[in-house]
C-alpha cells in the first residue's frame, strides 16, 4: 500500500523477547532459533488462520532447527512507526514499497545481500522490483511479496439493481460519476466511497485519482524534489468529489473509512464502487466474507492525456536489524518457502494452491509479476486447475492492466505529501464551502517542509 517515511531512526531494542533476537538451545550439536513472523490481519476468519498455521506446521516439519511464532499483522503508517520505535516487530515483517529503502538507509532493515544472493532463482526477479529492495549501498534489506496496481472495485449486483451493465464498469471518470448517481437513486446505497481516513489513505487514494487524469504530486527526487500537490489536476479531481458528495448526493454519508473500513463495507454489499489495489480480493474474503458473486474488477478510467496513469505499488518483506546471522538465515527461510517459493517451485505452488482451496482462501488473485514474465506465466500454468476466483467478473481489469502506464508513488516524503492532502480530502466531502485552491496550497507547504527535511 503506502508508504511510511517520518519513522524514528534509533530503534530500541532492549527487553526483546522472542521478536529479533533467537532462542537457542542446545540439542546434541544442533541449535534451535526462533523467529516470529508477521501473519495474518487482525479479524481474519478461522478458515485463513487454520490454512497459515498449515504452512508454519509444514515449514518446521521440513526445518526441524526452526520454530515460527506467527503473531499477527497490519501495516498502518502510525501503528508501523510506532512499533519500530518501540522494538517490538516481529522478526519477519512487511512494508510497503517506498518504505524499504529509507529504512535500509537508516539501518533499520537487516542486510540480507548473501542470504538472497543464494536463492536459486535470484537472478529471475524482476529488477525493478527487486530495487525497491535495495537500499543506497546496494544492499538487499527486503524481498519482494507482491505487486500490486490500484484498480476499481464494483458491485456486480448493485449495478444490476441500478439498471447499469455489470459487465460494462466506467472507462471513464464521467461515467463513474453517472454509474455512481444511478446507483445512489436506485439503490439507495452509495455509488462510489473513497477512503477519507485520516491515516494518510485519503492522500493515497486522492494521488491515484490525480495520476489517473494526469497529475503528479511533486517532481525531482530526494530534498531536493519540488511539491506539485496544487496542480490543476488535483483541483480537478477534488472538484469531482466535490460534485458528487455535494450535488449527485452519491457518496453516502460516512466519509471516515480506512482501508479495513471500506472492504468490510464493500463486502457486506453497501457500496457501489471504490478504488484500491488490485489484489485486495483476497482480503474480501479472509477477513470480510464476501459473496464472489458480487465481486467485479476493473482498471482505473485514465483521462485523454499522455501524462495519465495508475498508481502502481507492493509489499516487500524484511528482518528486523538486531537479528542475529542464525535468525536472519532462518527468516530468509522463511521468506522464500512462505512467500517466493510458490512463484517459482511447482510443487511447492501446487502443495501452495491445494492447501489455500482446502481452507477455502483465494487462489489466483490478480497480481503484477515479482519475477519475470516467463515464470510468472508458468506459475499460472502450475495452479491453473485450483484457480478459485471469479476470474470472468475480473476480465476488464485482466484485459485493461496491460495497456495502462504504471507509476510509482511519489518517491520523496512519500507518507508526508499523502498526511497533507487528508485533511483537504475530509473538507471537500464534509463541508460544501470548502475553498479547495487554499487548502491545496496549505497541503503544498506542508508537504514541501517534509520533503526538504526528508520526513
Amino acid at each position: 500500500m503506502k508508504s511510511l517515511r517520518r519513522i524514528a531512526t534509533a530503534v530500541a531494542v532492549a527487553g526483546l523477547v522472542a521478536a529479533g533476537a533467537t532462542a537457542s538451545s542446545a540439542v546434541g550439536s544442533t541449535k534451535t532459533v526462533t523467529i516470529s513472523v508477521a501473519s495474518l490481519i487482525p479479524g481474519s476468519t478461522q478458515a485463513a488462520t487454520d490454512q497459515f498455521n498449515e504452512q508454519v506446521a509444514e515449514f518446521e516439519k521440513a526445518n526441524p532447527t526452526i520454530n515460527v511464532k506467527s503473531v499477527e499483522y497490519q501495516w498502518t503508517g502510525p501503528t508501523f512507526a510506532a512499533k519500530l520505535a518501540a522494538g517490538t516487530l516481529p522478526t519477519v515483517f512487511e512494508v510497503p514499497f517506498t518504505d524499504a529503502r529509507s529504512l535500509g538507509d537508516n539501518g533499520q532493515l537487516a542486510d540480507l545481500t548473501s542470504y538472497a544472493k543464494e536463492l536459486p532463482y535470484f537472478k529471475k526477479y524482476n529488477p525493478a522490483v527487486l530495487a525497491e529492495g535495495t537500499d543506497a549501498k546496494g544492499q538487499i534489506v527486503a524481498l519482494p511479496k507482491g505487486a500490486y496496481a490500484q484498480a476499481l472495485h464494483y458491485n456486480r449486483q448493485l449495478f444490476t439493481e441500478a439498471g447499469l451493465d455489470p459487465n460494462k464498469p466506467p472507462t471513464t471518470w464521467a461515467q463513474v460519476r453517472a454509474d455512481a448517481k444511478q446507483i445512489a437513486q436506485k439503490t439507495g446505497k452509495p455509488g462510489y466511497v473513497e477512503m477519507a481516513k485520516d491515516d494518510n489513505t485519503a492522500g493515497w487514494i486522492l494521488t491515484t485519482v490525480v495520476y489517473s487524469l494526469g497529475g503528479r504530486m511533486e517532481t525531482g527526487t530526494g530534498t531536493s524534489a519540488k511539491a506539485t500537490l496544487d496542480n490543476p489536476k488535483t483541483i480537478q479531481a477534488l472538484n469531482l468529489l466535490k460534485a458528487m458528495r455535494w450535488t449527485d448526493n452519491s457518496m453516502g454519508s460516512n466519509f471516515d473509512y480506512g482501508w479495513s473500513d471500506i472492504n468490510q463495507a464493500f463486502a457486506a454489499g453497501t457500496v457501489g464502487m471504490y478504488i484500491s489495489g488490485s489484489d485486495v480480493y483476497t482480503n474480501l474474503v479472509q477477513a470480510s466474507n464476501i459473496n464472489p458473486s458480487i465481486y467485479g474488477l476493473a482498471p482505473i478510467p485514465l483521462a485523454n492525456s499522455k501524462t495519465a496513469g495508475v498508481l502502481g505499488g507492493g509489499t516487500l518483506v524484511g528482518v528486523r536489524p538486531d537479528a542475529s546471522a542464525a535468525a536472519k538465515a532462518a527468516a530468509v527461510k522463511w521468506i522464500d518457502f512462505f512467500y517466493e517459493e510458490p512463484l517459482v517451485s511447482k510443487s511447492q505452488a501446487i502443495r501452495n494452491a491445494q492447501t489455500l482451496v482446502a481452507n477455502k482462501q483465494p487462489v489466483g488473485v490478480p497480481a503484477l509479476p515479482l519475477f519475470n514474465k516467463a515464470q510468472y506465466d508458468l506459475a499460472n500454468t502450475w495452479i491453473k486447475p485450483f484457480i478459485n476466483v471469479p476470474l470472468g467478473q475480473m476480465k476488464p481489469f485482466l484485459t485493461g492492466i496491460f495497456k495502462q502506464t504504471l507509476i510509482p508513488e511519489p518517491e520523496a516524503a512519500t507518507q508526508s505529501v499523502y498526511h497533507s492532502l487528508d485533511a483537504v480530502v475530509e473538507a471537500v466531502l464534509t463541508n460544501k464551502n470548502t475553498n479547495v485552491v487554499q487548502m491545496l496550497q496549505q497541503a503544498n507547504s506542508a508537504a514541501q517542509t517534509a520533503i526538504q527535511q526528508g520526513t
